[in-house]
């Protein structure tokens, strides 16, 4: 597997690649992942420095609590990234990348927060909040 991996929104206005190797998928339950997406954020980190972003223009950040701030494409809606503030990785959403991708879900996170609508039944660890 390449160590460049590349990526879109659905409508195509941001395009990124990301260098160095991405980190296992977390799956987050929380109610802000959920409601931004009706389900639950699936994302791998990369580091800031290794990320070049084409049509940056078209990223709307939205704030969503004191310490990050989700990055949305204004165009097409495609959640995008999630970034804490002044952190050295973000979180980019693992359905943005090209195929093949090599990636896998490692974890769930926020599962007490996780809506009713849905079991996780994929036998990979459960975490009420966050990682221990």
């Amino acid at each position: 597997m390449s160590d460049e991996h590349s990526g879109a929104c659905l409508c195509g206005s941001v395009r990124f690649k990301a260098g160095g190797k991405l980190r296992e998928v977390v799956a987050c339950h929380c109610s802000q992942c959920r409601k931004q997406t009706g389900l639950y954020y699936a994302a791998t980190n990369v580091q800031v420095g290794s990320l070049v972003i084409e049509g940056e223009e078209a990223i709307t950040w939205y704030r969503a609590s004191a310490f990050a701030r989700r990055g949305f494409c204004r165009t097409c809606g495609s959640a995008l990234f999630w970034a804490a503030d002044d952190a050295e990785e973000i979180s980019v959403m693992a359905g943005l990348f090209d195929q093949p991708t090599g990636l896998e879900i490692a974890y769930h996170i926020y599962c007490a927060d996780k809506g009713d609508y849905y079991q996780i039944t994929d036998g990979l660890p459960q975490y009420g909040q966050g990682r221990p």
